[in-house]
Order: C-alpha cells, then sequence, then structure tokens
C-alpha cells in the first residue's frame, strides 16, 4: 500500500448532506480514495439501495441538534458541509446560520483538523439575493470557526441531474422563443460536476494553515443565454432567438419556470434571485494549491455532452429531486393502529393475477416518468398542471431511473418513502394538498404461480378543505384506481406470457 493510501485510510471523513446532489457523488469518491468515511443525515433509510451504504458509517442526526453533532464530529478528521436550505419555507438564512454555528462549534470541540464546505460565486459588492447572502454567512462562520476551513465557491453546476443544468435543459427544448429578463445577458462561469467533485477531494490535503475562500469556475464565461444555445448545439437542436426584455420579477420569473419546467417554484426562486448577479470567479488562487485535473477543466459545452451522455446511459448518480422542498410531511406514514381519533380515507383495491410475484414487482416498480400509470394519462396530466398552476412539483420531474426506485426517490408528484423490493412500494404525496397523502402498492404470491396486488390510497385531511376535495375526487378516484389496479395486473400477466414464449422458443427443446 502507497503511503498516500495509508495516509487516507487512517483519517475518519465525515460528510453532511450524503443524500443530496453532491454528497451522494462525494461519499463514494472519498471512499474510493481510501478515507474511512461516516454519514450525518436525518433519513438513513434514503441510503439504504445506495451501492455504498453498507461501506459508510450512518449517524442519525440534524445540524439543528447538538447532541446528533457532537456524536457525528467524534474522532472526524475531516468534515464536508455540505448542506443547503434551498427553497425551504421560513426564516432559511436563520436557519442555515444556526446550523452553521452548531458545526463549527462541535467541530471545534471534537479536534476536527479541517473543513471543506461548498458554497457560490457571487460579487465581492454590493447587494445580495438572500440565498447567496446566507451562503456567504455560512461561509464566514465556518472560517471563524477556529478549525481551518476552506470555503470553495462555485459558480452554476453543470452535470446529469443538477437543478441548473434541469432548467437550461427544459427552458431550451420546451420554448423555440424565449422572451426573458435582462438577467440572460448577465456573464456566468459554469463548473461540470466532475471538477467540482475534484476540487472537494483535493481540498481534503491542503497544509493545515490553509483557511479561506477560493472561487472555482470552468474555462468558459458566458451569458445565461449562451448557456441555453450551447445547450441547444449539444442537444441537436436549433438555436434558440432570446429577446432580453428589461423587467425582473424574480417570483413572476421562477412561476414561468416551474410551469415550463420540472423546477417548483420554492426552488426556483432563489436560483433566479442568483442570476441577477454576474457570477463569475474574481480569483484564480486555487491553482497555487491545487493543480487543474489531468486534462483540463470541462469546458460548458463538454459539460453538457457528458451530462447528455450519462442520462442516454441511464447513469444518473444522484439528482437535485433527491432533496425534497415541498410541503411534504418528514414523517412516515402512521401505522393503522394509529389512525384511532383521525379522520382519514381509504381507497382500496385488490387484484390477482397469473403473472408471478416477480413479474408483477417488476411493473410495480417501473411505475410514473415515461412509463405513464396505467390510467386515463389526460386525467393524471391534468392533476400535474393544476399542480404546477399553484406552484407544485408537477408530473414533469418523472424519475431518476426507468425500472429501479430507491428510497427517497422522486417520482412525478410523489416521493418513495419506503420500499421493500419485490413487496411494498410506497410513495408520499408531493403535490399541493389540503391535508396528506400516500400511495401504497404491494404484491405477494398466491400461493398457486400467480400473485395478489394491493393498492391502498391514504389521506389525511387538513380541516374542511381537505374533506370537501376528497369528496370532489371521489368519482375520478372510482375510475382512475379501478382502472391503474387492472392495468397494472394485466400488464404483469401479458410480460409473464412473453416472458414464457420467449423461454420456450429458446429452449433446447425447441430448438
Amino acid at each position: 500500500m502507497s503511503e498516500a493510501a495509508t495516509r487516507t485510510e487512517s483519517k475518519l471523513v465525515l460528510v453532511t448532506g450524503a443524500t443530496g446532489y453532491i454528497g451522494g457523488r462525494l461519499a463514494p469518491r472519498l471512499l474510493e480514495a481510501g478515507y474511512r468515511v461516516r454519514v450525518l443525515v436525518r433519513s438513513p433509510e434514503k441510503l439504504a439501495d445506495v451501492p455504498w451504504a453498507d461501506q459508510v458509517e450512518v449517524v442519525r442526526g440534524d445540524l439543528g441538534d447538538p447532541a446528533s453533532l457532537a456524536t457525528a464530529t467524534a474522532g472526524v478528521d475531516l468534515l464536508y458541509y455540505l448542506v443547503h436550505s434551498m427553497g425551504a419555507k421560513g426564516d432559511f438564512e436563520a436557519t442555515e446560520r444556526t446550523a452553521a454555528r452548531n458545526v463549527a462549534l462541535a467541530a471545534r470541540v471534537a479536534g476536527v483538523k479541517r473543513i471543506v464546505y461548498l458554497g457560490g460565486l457571487h460579487p465581492a459588492t454590493g447587494t445580495l439575493s438572500k440565498h447567496l447572502r446566507s451562503r456567504r454567512e455560512v461561509g464566514e462562520v465556518l472560517l471563524t470557526s477556529g478549525v481551518p476551513t476552506v470555503a470553495l465557491q462555485a459558480g452554476v453546476i453543470i452535470g446529469s441531474g443538477s437543478a441548473s443544468f434541469e432548467m437550461i435543459r427544459h427552458l431550451t427544448e420546451v420554448l423555440p422563443y424565449m422572451p426573458a429578463p435582462y438577467w440572460v445577458r448577465n456573464h456566468i462561469q459554469p463548473i461540470a460536476v466532475r471538477d467540482v467533485l475534484y476540487y472537494l477531494l483535493a481540498a481534503a490535503g491542503l497544509p493545515d494553515d490553509v483557511n479561506r475562500t477560493f472561487d472555482i469556475g470552468g474555462p468558459d464565461v458566458l451569458r445565461y443565454g449562451q448557456m441555453m444555445n450551447g445547450y441547444a448545439v449539444e442537444a441537436g437542436l436549433k438555436q434558440r432567438p432570446i429577446a432580453s426584455i428589461p423587467v425582473f420579477a424574480p417570483r413572476l420569473a421562477a412561476h414561468w419556470v416551474n410551469v415550463v419546467t420540472p423546477i417548483p417554484r420554492r426552488l426556483a426562486v432563489p436560483i433566479i434571485e442568483s442570476l441577477q448577479y454576474d457570477c463569475v470567479a474574481l480569483e484564480h488562487d486555487i491553482r497555487d494549491l491545487i493543480p487543474d485535473p489531468e486534462g483540463g477543466l470541462s469546458s460548458y459545452r463538454d459539460s453538457v455532452r457528458l451530462a447528455l451522455g450519462k442520462e442516454r446511459a441511464g447513469e444518473v448518480e444522484t439528482s437535485w429531486q433527491n432533496s425534497s422542498v415541498m410541503d411534504a410531511p418528514s414523517d412516515p406514514l402512521p401505522s393503522d393502529p394509529e389512525w384511532a381519533g383521525h379522520t382519514v380515507y381509504t381507497d382500496v383495491k385488490q387484484r390477482r393475477t397469473n403473472a408471478p410475484v416477480e413479474e408483477l414487482w417488476r411493473v410495480i416498480e417501473s411505475i410514473g416518468g415515461d412509463n405513464g400509470w396505467y390510467s386515463l394519462p389526460v386525467a393524471w396530466a391534468a392533476r400535474g398542471w393544476m399542480d404546477k398552476m399553484v406552484g407544485g412539483v408537477g408530473l414533469r420531474r418523472g424519475r431518476r431511473n426507468q425500472e429501479h426506485l430507491q428510497a427517497g426517490d422522486a417520482l412525478d408528484f410523489w416521493r418513495v418513502e419506503a420500499i421493500e423490493r419485490g413487496r411494498l412500494l410506497r410513495l408520499r404525496a408531493e403535490m399541493k394538498l389540503p391535508g396528506l397523502a400516500w400511495l401504497e402498492l404491494r404484491s405477494e404470491p398466491d400461493g398457486a404461480g400467480g400473485s395478489l396486488y394491493y393498492q391502498r390510497a391514504v389521506f389525511f385531511p387538513r380541516g374542511l378543505g381537505g374533506r370537501l376535495y376528497w369528496l370532489s375526487i371521489l368519482p375520478f378516484h372510482g375510475v382512475i384506481f379501478t382502472d391503474m389496479a387492472n392495468r397494472i395486473t394485466a400488464t404483469a400477466a401479458r410480460q409473464a406470457h412473453v416472458e414464457s414464449v420467449r423461454s420456450l422458443s429458446e429452449s433446447p427443446a425447441a430448438v
């Protein structure tokens, strides 16, 4: 074993935000580099299906809970701060400030030797958006913590599954002509996600006396309109005429983005507010300590090309969808005995199919996204548009992988709350609702070579509005959920028959 590998193997690294877009990609790369990795997450079940879950130590906790931070930072050499409250309700600046102070104190008490923080590029002077102001303040708290800190300040991150990339992609693909606010003419320095990860990893080896911010960005400085048309070229589309209009209304623009892209309005607002500034690197001092990656930093067009290639190959590691920003409940579905005393509405369907349970489960796990919901597509599309018009996520989020799901995945306007592969899929609603809703799909063997399909919709109404909502959609549920149960079992039976015929045709006896 090399001396460098021995040094990293002995170090314990704590990653906060491991269920997020960057943290979910950094953790396995730290393992590959030989570090011992611990992750602090609020919901460990979200990591149940990631391929590296059994290689890390998982601590359940929250940055707002000093006790869990004390446990998480014990014995840690290096801490990655990759948590942001972008899109959260309420005073997220106060929430982020408190979290940063809690982490700073816990790291200092535990004797952590280095903190690495990922913030955002911003102008040196002038008024900033709340989002950029908060990220700058978090960096300042960590830099004055008494623990040597590297605060990497990145611009728009381009990679498969990133919110910025999704916004560029959908705006470009949906709009053949775009009248846009003046911020499309502002300058931006995008950076490939692979280069962000390169800098994050390399920052772990910086000298102990380094305690400062570093601007990081790719080799191109572009206007937002140029980024959209750069995407168009790589995606094989015609370049889009873009007209700048002298208006900047972030919330109006965010609502428009919400309607024509999968990005929910609450997440679009901080992104668009940040675009009112020229966000370019003001210094390049990082090169004095960390050389460019082999082959150089990725250009914007190369970043787009790589992102599109990853998606076509089904290799999206993490997505902005992994992090919920909706008014969704954080608690799991209560068990049936706990419903006592609560108003609850249910819609239950049960069907039997000749398909083996494995085939039925394959259909269940592939539901949603491009595969659809097996009943009245027009009705599902209408519900998605209704949700979009009130600022919800709508149906266009789709799914990360067309065949497999894991806990925490976004699935159109649902989120995978629990999955017991081969048996149970529980989805929690993230559309705008006057209450809380879940949808459960189950598959079980029937003991005779076939399988049983169970489907249950559960709704906890909020006030009179919630009760009226359930009554108003009840007639539609009778059609949609019945059709859904029938089509899922019929599809499983049909696919099982096709597979049986194929197996017979390929058997030696048939030949």
